[in-house]
């Protein structure tokens, strides 16, 4: 493969003998690596790919020895503005970094939210992203929920975290204090789309995208349990909406959960934390991946936030003092 300058990056290269009979589109990502096929598929849309000088058919079956001709387009500059924000960077290098994100802050700008974000201060540290898709944040936690999140620091590394994302490679353990408690583990499969009528709200639907959550029982209190959950998928609020499904909401969600949920005769610490703990009880505790360029297995792990700490110890005395 080569390439050449100017405005676009401009690949070439030949599809080899030993792709012959299959389809130009799954062949793609083998030739232009870093690319995924839904970039690729993309760009041959839009008559940026052309073999043997002609613009092909995304199911042409290839030959092999085709000459391919690839112009990559320039990545737009973002709309979004640096800014010197304080960020808690627990691992970083060239590729990428990890981020243990506090309560209350929120990913990237949006309605309502058009500074002061993730995005943000990640391009304030690094300017690098400001040619990536969303300043590399590939994959995002609500503005309540805390913990660890992985972002991309160049296009390579952005490409191959995608990839473990939906090949479900990468390990992502939240801890989860819920209203009730279930009586043991087990996973959700129940697809996820946005709610009929509150278009704030994801709900379980049929016309949704398949979602899976497993869960394990950690610490049972009298009236509450501490969960370890992890995701097989990645949908929008998809814990809070499955541990609202099987009759679990997160304590303090404000979307999916229901009223104060008391334990009988509860103490008045335990009262006051639960009444008023304001946001869905949610902690990305736990991070593992490949590293998406040297292959090297990681992990970290997130010490919980105080106010979450606070009512896991508050719970786990009531439950002692009623033994």
């Amino acid at each position: 493969m080569t390439v050449e300058q100017g405005s676009d990056e401009v690949l070439t290269a030949v599809v080899p003998v030993s792709a012959a009979g299959e389809r130009l589109d799954k062949v793609l990502p083998r030739i232009f690596p870093p690319y995924s096929r839904s970039q690729l598929q993309g760009w041959l849309r839009e008559g940026r790919i052309t073999l043997n000088g002609e613009i092909p058919a995304a199911r042409l079956a290839v030959c092999g020895n085709e000459a391919l001709y690839l112009e990559v387009p320039s990545p737009p500059a973002s709309d979004w503005l640096p800014e010197p924000l304080p960020m808690s960077v627990v691992y970083e290098d060239e590729h990428i970094a990890v981020i243990d994100k506090p309560v209350g802050c929120v990913v990237h700008p949006g309605a309502g939210n058009t500074s002061g974000t993730l995005a943000n201060a990640l391009l304030h540290r690094y300017p690098e992203v400001n040619g990536l898709p969303r300043a590399g944040i590939v994959h995002r936690l609500d503005k309540d929920t805390s913990g660890l999140l992985v972002v991309a620091l160049s296009e390579a590394a952005r490409t191959e975290l995608i990839r473990a994302l939906e090949a479900r490679k990468m390990k992502r353990e939240y801890l989860a204090i819920v209203n009730g408690c279930p009586i043991s583990g087990g996973t959700v499969d129940a697809p996820i789309g946005r709610h009929p009528r509150n278009r704030l709200k994801m709900a379980i639907t049929q016309k949704g995208r398949p979602a899976r959550t497993d869960y394990r029982v950690k610490e049972r209190f009298r009236a509450h349990g501490l969960l370890a959950i992890t995701l097989q998928t990645g949908r929008t609020h998809q814990i809070r909406v499955h541990m609202a499904h099987l009759g679990f909401p997160l304590v303090g969600d404000p979307l999916y959960g229901a009223r104060v949920q008391l334990p009988p005769k509860p103490d008045a610490e335990l009262e006051l934390q639960l009444k008023g703990f304001s946001r869905q009880a949610l902690h990305a505790g736990a991070l593992g991946l490949e590293h998406p360029v040297t292959g090297k297995t990681l992990s970290w792990q997130s010490p919980l936030p105080e106010d979450f700490a606070d009512l896991a110890r508050a719970l786990a005395a009531d439950a002692r003092s009623d033994q």
